[in-house]
This record gives structure tokens, C-alpha cells and sequence, in this order.
């Protein structure tokens, strides 16, 4: 029976088991952002961790199969996936937190020792300029804290790896050639009804695509609440001489009009005036009336 390194083991293990599970993970993410779930935080986020344990136990299982059969040429016992799903789950919430905890104290550390030896050298050594020193405070603090997370990532995939080898150990041994190993995990990955396959893989994005639209919300879209209004310049329409031209004629033909309009009226007041002014009396109004007896007729 061939082997492997346990650090090797969980990397080959892990690295195809995320990239199988990653698009069913994504489309669960846009269905919840089209529900006004954020997958990233609070009730979003307890969805995608729940809807995910199924996903990750097929895909565990179908890509560790796939590694042993080709590799080490074994086949785990029925129920693979699951047990050792739930043995990397139990492994990785007590490693990570731990990992998380000693690359940031690492990190603290490492920016204060940096800080101490460039102002030591600023001081006693040479003159840094600003540039300078923020390349070097990086090189000397982030130099540090890549190695160790390194470390500390090839300890977690050596703990992978090692509980991949405890099920190796217990699995049946399979005999022949290359080509027989790779037949038997294409069987594993592709099933023998095509025709089944390709209507459930239609059928199902047809499904997630009526459930995607059902859930957008139907609203016009509007700025959140806290955005900013920045002044937008209006672009200024390009000048065409030509309708300018056309306008022009248009208005000055409208005031020509107004202007005629109101001279006519100034002639016609005219005129008014002058008939209502120069009015002459007749002689003949004047024949009935009686002209007013003179003082001589009197005796005065």
C-alpha cells in the first residue's frame, strides 16, 4: 500500500473539497441576498452554515474517495464522508480559534519589536525616510507573521491529514491497474443515467431561478438612507446652429407681430382722443334758446 504524509494528505483532501462545495455555496449566498439576508453576518450567515453541513459532507466524501482510490489505491468503508466530517468539524473548531488567537499575538508582537528597532535606527544608525520605513516596519513585522501562519496552517492540515489516515487504515484495499482506478472513481463522480443527470441538473437551476426572482424585492431602487449626494455637473448639450438660427426667427417674428399689434392700438387711442376733444356746436342748436335780457333793456 503506498503513503502519504499526513500534511500532504489533508491539503490534497482539502483543497478539491472546498472548490466542489464552493458553487452551491455561492448560489445559497445569492438566495439570500436576494432575501435581504446578509450571508456574512447574523441570521444570513446561520443559514449558510447550516444549509452548508449537508454540501460539505457530500463533497468531503466524494473528493476523499477520489483521493484515496487514486492515490493510496483503497476504498473507505460506506459512511466515509459523514464520520469524517464530523471529525474535521470537531478538529477545526478547536484548532482555528487557537491558530486566530497566536498569529495576532504574533502580529502585536512583531509591530512592537519593529517599531523599537526602526526608531533605534532612525536615532543611532542612518536617516529614514518615510517611504523607507514603511517598507521595512512590513518586511520586519509581516516576514514574521507569515511564517508562523504557515506553521500553523501546516499543523492544521497535518491534523486533517492524520484523521484521513485513521480511515485509511480500516479501508479495503483495491487491486489493479491505473486505468481501473480511474474508471471506478469516474463512476463515483459522474453516475451511468446521463439523460437522469441532465434533466435533475436543469430541472434544479430552473427551480433556484424561479425561488431567485421570487424573492427580489419588487421595488424601485432608491439610495440607502446615509448616502452622501455629491454635486453631479450637468453636461452642457452640444450648440447647433442651424435650430438657434430657426428658434431666433421664430421669436423675433412673434415680437414683430406684438409690436405691430400695439401700434395699431396707439393710432386708434390717438384718434379717439382727438374726435372726443374737438366737438363744435351748431347754430341752429342755438336758435330756441333765448339770449339772457341785457342791463340797457333795464334802465340801468
Amino acid at each position: 500500500m503506498k503513503s502519504l504524509s499526513n500534511t500532504k494528505l489533508g491539503l490534497l483532501v482539502l483543497w478539491p473539497t472546498f472548490w466542489t462545495g464552493f458553487p452551491l455555496k455561492l448560489v445559497i449566498s445569492l438566495l439570500l441576498l436576494a432575501g435581504g439576508l446578509h450571508p456574512w453576518e447574523g441570521t444570513g450567515l446561520k443559514f449558510l452554515l447550516l444549509l452548508s453541513i449537508p454540501i460539505d459532507m457530500w463533497a468531503l466524501g466524494l473528493c476523499a474517495r477520489t483521493v484515496l482510490l487514486e492515490r493510496l489505491h483503497v476504498e473507505p468503508q460506506p459512511g466515509f464522508g459523514v464520520r469524517l466530517w464530523w471529525q474535521w468539524a470537531l478538529f477545526s473548531i478547536l484548532y482555528l480559534p487557537l491558530l486566530y488567537y497566536i498569529v495576532g499575538a504574533v502580529v502585536a508582537t512583531a509591530q512592537s519589536l519593529s517599531a523599537s528597532i526602526i526608531e533605534f535606527l532612525k536615532q543611532n544608525v542612518v536617516t529614514i525616510h518615510i517611504a523607507e520605513q514603511i517598507t521595512l516596519d512590513l518586511v520586519l513585522w509581516g516576514s514574521v507573521a507569515t511564517l508562523v501562519l504557515l506553521l500553523l496552517l501546516g499543523g492544521w492540515f497535518f491534523g486533517l491529514g492524520a484523521l484521513v489516515q485513521r480511515q485509511v487504515r480500516v479501508a479495503v484495499h483495491k487491486d489493479g491497474s491505473f486505468q481501473d482506478m480511474v474508471s471506478r472513481w469516474d463512476s463515483l463522480r459522474v453516475p451511468p443515467d446521463q439523460g437522469l443527470l441532465l434533466t435533475a441538473f436543469t430541472g434544479g437551476g430552473v427551480v433556484l431561478s424561479l425561488i431567485f426572482w421570487g424573492l427580489l424585492p419588487v421595488t424601485t431602487p432608491h439610495p440607502h438612507e446615509e448616502y452622501e449626494y455629491t454635486y453631479v455637473k450637468k453636461v452642457e448639450r452640444p450648440v447647433h446652429p442651424k435650430e438657434i438660427l430657426k428658434k431666433t426667427k421664430k421669436v423675433l417674428a412673434k415680437a414683430k407681430s406684438v409690436i405691430e399689434e400695439l401700434e395699431k392700438k396707439k393710432k386708434e387711442e390717438k384718434k379717439s382722443k382727438k374726435t372726443g376733444g374737438d366737438v363744435k356746436i351748431s347754430p341752429k342748436a342755438n336758435q330756441g334758446k333765448k339770449s339772457p335780457p341785457s342791463l340797457k333793456s333795464k334802465g340801468v
